[in-house]
């Protein structure tokens, strides 16, 4: 009986790979290829080579010309060759991972490029992020969060004015939904919520204001443009910021961690102003200043009863409420 050959290039890591090769092969030949070179450079069928080409084009958004029967990358589909050292390849790889990790959206775009970076990297990186981009693309897609990333990006490249539909009601049912023009100053990713965040002036507000885009519900670009703020930088508007949330008032906070993790909260700079003081009992005093108490709330949580809030009282009266309705929850008394 004749064993049944495993079909070669049938999962969708195969795909993913065989598609890389397909842009490293046309990338390495401006003057373009014919569908036989490509097959036998990818080794697959001629067919398969055709089928690769209009995925390329279709699927990807990656141009490719023909003429004559040659095919080739159009001209803006990748940018210039990157000369780049194993270290710095291995940054953008580390970057790819990031990404995956906490993106909760599959995103077309960032699997786009990261199949472009795959192209140019060592091969056995490019074999890892291949790996990546399959996990990448077992995320649940969202179309119209796709649409509202991709017109906010381009009010935010062009300068342009939004106007947003936005609920509000995920923390106060009381707030609802609201309608705030805006002008994008910034796209930035928080790993504290695996999301993205549009920072920007909201005009009824008079103030700079973050927006997690998963939250808004339709997005308008407007023919209006504007200016940012003269000198601003990503690192000014966040720089109080504990994760992406640099709109509120600063406020001076002051931890005690015990003994038994001081040491693991030593090693790692949490926040750009941090001061740290070992104590003599070994335990350590952490003090920063936080835009806000809502996102370093969450980490202090983290941390159990391995850390105590000394200031602000106000900080210190939430987290132990928190504290004593999640005993409450274990049937634990107060005081036990």
């Amino acid at each position: 009986m004749r064993r049944r050959t495993p079909e070669r290039h049938g999962t969708k890591r195969d795909r993913l790979a065989r598609l890389v090769r397909v842009i490293m092969a046309l990338n390495a030949h401006p003057e373009g290829v014919t569908a036989n070179q490509l097959a036998a450079a990818t080794d697959v069928s001629r067919r398969q080579a055709y089928r690769d080409l209009h995925a390329l084009d279709e699927e990807t958004g990656i141009g490719v010309w023909n003429d004559g029967g040659r095919w080739g990358l159009m001209e803006e589909a990748l940018l210039p060759s990157l000369k780049l050292t194993v270290h710095e390849a291995m940054a953008f790889f580390v970057a790819a991972r990031l990404l995956a990790r906490f993106a909760d959206e599959h995103a077309a775009e960032f699997a786009d490029a990261f199949m472009k970076l795959a192209a140019v990297l060592p091969k056995t990186l490019a074999e890892h992020l291949v790996d990546t981009l399959d996990e990448m693309a077992r995320a649940p897609v969202d179309d119209a969060y796709r649409r509202h990333v991709r017109d906010l990006t381009r009010a935010w490249a062009e300068g342009r004015i939004v106007q947003i539909t936005y609920d509000a009601a995920v923390y106060d049912p009381a707030r609802g939904t609201r309608t705030a023009r805006v002008h994008p100053y910034l796209i930035e990713p928080s790993a504290l919520t695996h999301a993205l965040y549009l920072v920007g002036h909201d005009e009824e507000r008079g103030a700079t204001r973050t927006f997690k885009i998963e939250r808004i519900r339709s997005v308008s670009l407007t023919p209006e443009t504007f200016e940012p703020p003269a000198g601003f930088r990503a690192g000014s508007v966040l720089a109080g910021a504990w994760d992406v949330i640099g709109d509120q008032p600063p406020m001076d906070v002051v931890l005690r961690f015990s003994p038994a993790v001081a040491a693991r909260v030593a090693e790692t700079r949490w926040h750009r102003s941090q001061v740290l003081e070992p104590q003599p009992d070994g335990s350590l005093s952490w003090r920063a200043a936080v835009s806000g108490p809502h996102e370093v709330r969450i980490w202090i949580l983290g941390w159990g009863d391995d850390v105590e809030v000394l200031a602000p009282a106000s900080l210190r009266d939430e987290v132990a409420a928190i504290h004593r309705r999640a005993a409450a929850h274990y049937g634990v008394a107060p005081g036990t």
